[in-house]
């Protein structure tokens, strides 16, 4: 069965970094895309980055864009989160999703917690 597990969530500091990290299993990674959401508390989950099979295009929200970078390892089944130049609003439950077949069904990991404070 599809599973995906993030890990790298934590607090940081404003204007800080962290790398979230995302190795998934169940399904032939390397021909999906793969997005990342967050949802912060009391917020609708939110897409914030995705990147296609390859790898080769990518595609942020305007909230995120110049700050955080997607990027996948098709040979290790990961994909990853590059966030940088942190704020408080970033703070949130990341997810990591992947949408197969027609309808599409979405599978969602876990969640790893990101908070952004002083």
């Amino acid at each position: 069965q599809v599973q995906l597990v993030e890990s790298g969530g934590g607090l940081v500091q404003p204007g800080g970094s962290l790398r979230l990290s995302c190795v998934a299993s169940g399904f032939t990674f390397s021909t999906y895309a793969m997005k990342w959401y967050r949802q912060a508390p009391g917020k609708e989950r939110e897409l914030v980055a995705v990147i296609t099979s390859g790898g080769t295009t990518t595609d942020y929200a305007d909230s995120v864009n110049g700050r955080f970078i997607i990027s996948r390892d098709n040979a290790k089944r990961t994909v990853y989160l590059q966030m940088d130049s942190l704020k408080p609003e970033d703070t949130a439950v990341y997810y990591c999703n992947v949408a197969r077949g027609w309808p599409p069904v979405l599978y969602w990991g876990q969640g790893t917690q990101v908070t952004v404070s002083s």
